[in-house]
């Protein structure tokens, strides 16, 4: 950066923060986390040279405007933070946003603008490690474009949420340990005879008579990798099932069960999910692994070898929420899937208004590719009557949603399967007669 621009550590600035909360000074302060839009652009046009000198320039113009009560530190490459008090907020905000910068001769200017996350300090704010928090969650918010802005500022509210957040990633342990992860079972229904044809496990969490539901856990343990841990213990608890219902005679149905894209980079996955299946005894045919979109290149060809390996087992795959993601269409021809899951935000309502019928359209084109491919369809989020006929109007006969059933807990879906295994007794013994 050079030692003009005046910017310290990031270490440093987090030093700074805790002598200010330590001092009870911290209320009186706010901070920024930014990073340089545009930078890699910058350097690729000017040069690397030419690129750091505006980078400096734009940083040494924000530490002059905060003054010497003010420091900036770098975080690395072109995200920076910056503690100030809190009366020049707005300037601080009106120079991130952008302002016109020149190289230390004068010779090259640009505008120059930041994605800018804020947080004015309260005294709920502990430690410069909760600070720190705040402003990456501040900094997402921002790089999403809150309200088309540049910046978000974030208040205690977004502090409160960090630490729920913390909560919950130290209850995983005891709650694996305890059982409290609970599988509950949302049928899938084939609507050409109204029979159930298959499930999916969702998980729930019960906790001191609590029930948790996944909003709360999921996006923390993604973040943190304890969804891998998560998943194999659902996957575990789904085949002990499945093992308890054949034992019983009951008529079972395939059945569902999510894998987060954290698993990848995973060299022994398929290895594992046969590990867990086969300890169970279950056969093959009785589980559907259940593989979000992928939107890297890299990941589509891990993708390709786990589907690949999994159909080669014997194990049914299906591409989860299909048309929200990457959706390439080498995903559907070179996989060998064997079921398109439609995301609900696919399905029409029924109305009849415009926007309802371009999904119709849209819908009738995935149904039509998949049955071209030789690939089942489900459309998931069916809440209605209306939407039931459409799908099957349009060829696709595999449904799960409210109109049929909610997310069962494990006693409610065994009484599905033992009417499923009534019917397919009563059928069989006619077909003898």
């Amino acid at each position: 950066m050079g030692d003009h621009a005046k910017v310290h550590t990031k270490e440093y600035i987090l030093d700074y923060a805790d002598r200010l909360i330590t001092e009870g000074r911290a209320p009186s302060y706010a901070v920024v986390r930014f990073n340089i839009r545009g930078m890699s652009n910058l350097n690729d046009q000017l040069g690397m040279e030419l690129g750091t000198q505006l980078m400096c320039a734009y940083i040494h113009g924000l530490q002059e405007l905060i003054g010497e009560d003010g420091i900036v530190a770098r975080n690395g490459g072109d995200v920076f933070s910056a503690l100030f008090p809190k009366e020049r907020t707005d300037e601080v905000m009106q120079y991130l946003i952008g302002v016109e910068t020149a190289t230390e001769d004068g010779s090259v200017k640009r505008f120059m603008s930041s994605h800018a996350g804020y947080y004015r300090i309260s005294d709920q704010c502990q430690s410069s490690k909760e600070l720190s928090e705040i402003l990456d969650e501040a900094l997402r918010i921002a790089r999403a474009h809150v309200d088309n802005r540049l910046y978000a500022i974030c208040d205690d509210e977004v502090l409160h949420k960090i630490q729920e957040s913390k909560r919950i990633e130290r209850m995983f342990r005891g709650a694996i340990e305890n059982e409290e992860f609970m599988v509950y079972y949302q049928p899938k229904v084939e609507t050409k005879r109204y029979r159930l044809k298959g499930a999916e496990a969702l998980c729930r969490w019960m906790h001191e008579g609590e029930m948790i539901l996944p909003f709360r856990f999921i996006p923390v343990y993604e973040h943190n990798g304890d969804i891998r841990e998560l998943d194999f213990y659902m996957l575990d608890h789904v085949c002990r099932d499945i093992r308890r219902w054949l034992d019983e005679g009951k008529q079972v149905v395939r059945t569902s069960v999510n894998l987060s894209r954290e698993h990848m980079g995973d060299q022994r996955l398929v290895e594992r999910i046969l590990e867990t299946i086969d300890r169970h005894q279950v056969p093959h045919q009785y589980i559907e692994i259940e593989l979000t979109e992928t939107s890297t290149e890299v990941d589509y060809l891990e993708l390709k070898d786990i589907v690949s390996k999994l159909h080669e087992a014997g194990i049914h795959t299906s591409v989860d929420d299909f048309g929200v993601g990457y959706s390439s269409m080498n995903l559907l021809a070179e996989l060998p899937w064997n079921m398109v899951k439609i995301d609900k935000s696919f399905v029409p309502l029924g109305t009849g208004d415009e926007e309802d019928q371009k999904k119709t359209v849209m819908l009738r084109s995935i149904i039509a590719m998949a049955h071209a491919l030789e690939l089942e369809c489900i459309a998931e989020g069916v809440e209605t009557a209306k939407q039931v006929l459409l799908l099957k109007e349009n060829g696709c006969y595999f449904v799960q949603g409210y109109y049929f059933d909610r997310p069962l807990p494990v006693g409610d879906f065994e009484e599905r399967l033992s009417v499923l295994t009534e019917i397919v007794a009563k059928e069989g013994m006619e077909r003898a007669i």
